[in-house]
């Protein structure tokens, strides 16, 4: 018989798994850092920086006093994280690495097919020069590599060897050794990957054992397609035999969701403590989120634990913007209660805050307000600038 989970009980689960619960001021240690990462499994990493890098502001939410050089060294000396790709391009603790070997098998079938199609056949002739290359001489950042007459663009137009070094980064025979800016620079994995991560070798089922036990462990409670989709590095049809083999470690629940309709048939693992007064009530403090956290990236979930519809708006026409171009959520406790479009201006030294949307229901309060301020001034100072200008109409219904 399925157990049913209260919304507040899911709500703090989640948040919990997600590292959202615990005190966001306590100081963090390099290795609670990387504690902090393997918790919630992965990272994020994209480009935008209207404010802060998304990584920077996944991390910050959580802890405060988030230390950018602790975060370097991990990657880039001490080698206890490394950069790949779940959903989308993330930073994923090194103890990880003899599971992602599965997928870089997966994927050179799959890319070879389907770059053929995209950069036509023989996209692959320069492969091994640019292999050769990287072995010899060391590590390179693909504008090192590009021929002076190339035009760039999109993938579409990418150069020979740009297209060589994702692909071997993509199927493992390359890693990220570090960034410059923000490109990426790539090595051999033998010269980033420590030894025994890299020799390591996982057999297929323990391999699916992994994904779906580790993802319903950082889930709380999961159908098998979350658990497949949280790294996605195994397929829905895994995932779901995982289940079926394993159901006498399970147990079913049923998820309220926000609005109190239908609750949603899910799986914990057996010893599962699913009782709202088991879970920590989070902070009441209001935090920015970067669209981009872990919280959000499954955005039907999102919707049906906290009632939020959140979308992220960058590549719609900007006439078409339902909020803008990179509006961040608001959480405040458990509840999601708004989003706020704002911009770091570093030459001006100033945070320019463009607009608040508060949820229906959601009180601009005075009280609330001023831990709006507090968290945006925290913000602020994170991401090197002095001031916080509130632009005119910024809370405007």
């Amino acid at each position: 018989m399925a157990i049913p989970i209260s919304n507040t009980a899911a709500r703090r689960i989640f948040l919990a798994k997600q590292g959202l619960s615990a005190d966001p001021s306590r100081k963090q240690t390099r290795q609670g850092l990387l504690d902090l990462i393997h918790g919630i499994g992965f990272v994020q990493v994209d480009s935008i920086q209207t404010v802060n890098r998304a990584h920077e502001q996944i991390l910050f939410s959580r802890n405060q006093t988030f230390n950018r050089a602790h975060l370097r060294a991990l990657l880039e000396e001490e080698r206890g994280l490394f950069e790949h790709w779940t959903h989308d391009a993330s930073i994923i603790p090194t103890a990880f690495y003899p599971y992602w070997k599965h997928r870089f098998r997966r994927k050179e079938e799959v890319l070879r097919a389907r770059w053929a199609k995209w950069h036509g056949e023989g996209f692959d002739k320069s492969f091994a020069e640019t292999f050769a290359h990287i072995a010899e001489h060391g590590e390179v950042l693909a504008r090192e590599l590009k021929n002076a007459d190339h035009k760039s663009g999109g993938w579409w137009e990418w150069h020979p060897s740009k297209t060589a070094l994702e692909f071997f980064w993509h199927t493992g025979k390359l890693a990220i050794s570090r960034r410059e800016g923000f490109q990426k620079v790539y090595d051999l994995s033998e010269r980033v990957i420590p030894e025994h991560h890299l020799s390591a070798e996982i057999d297929h089922d323990a391999f699916v054992d992994w994904a779906c036990r580790s993802a319903l462990e950082r889930l709380g409670f999961a159908t098998h397609g979350e658990m497949a989709a949280f790294w996605d590095i195994i397929t829905p049809e895994e995932a779901k035999a995982w289940v079926l083999e394993n159901r006498a470690e399970l147990q079913e629940v049923e998820i309220t969701p926000a609005d109190g309709g239908k609750p949603r048939a899910s799986f914990v693992l057996a010893d599962f403590k699913p009782d709202a007064d088991i879970w920590p009530e989070p902070p009441g403090r209001i935090r920015v989120l970067s669209p981009f956290d872990p919280l959000l990236r499954d955005r039907n979930r999102a919707e049906r634990l906290f009632g939020f519809r959140y979308r992220i708006e960058v590549f719609v026409p900007e006439a078409k913007r339902e909020y803008g171009y990179y509006v961040f959520p608001l959480l405040e406790g458990d509840r999601l209660i708004g989003r706020i479009d704002m911009k770091a201006d570093r030459k001006a030294n100033v945070l320019n805050v463009t607009k608040l949307w508060l949820e229906p229901g959601v009180k601009a309060s005075g009280g609330r307000l001023a831990k709006l301020e507090a968290e945006l001034a925290r913000v602020a100072r994170f991401a090197g600038v002095a001031d916080i200008v509130f632009v005119s109409g910024w809370r405007d219904e």
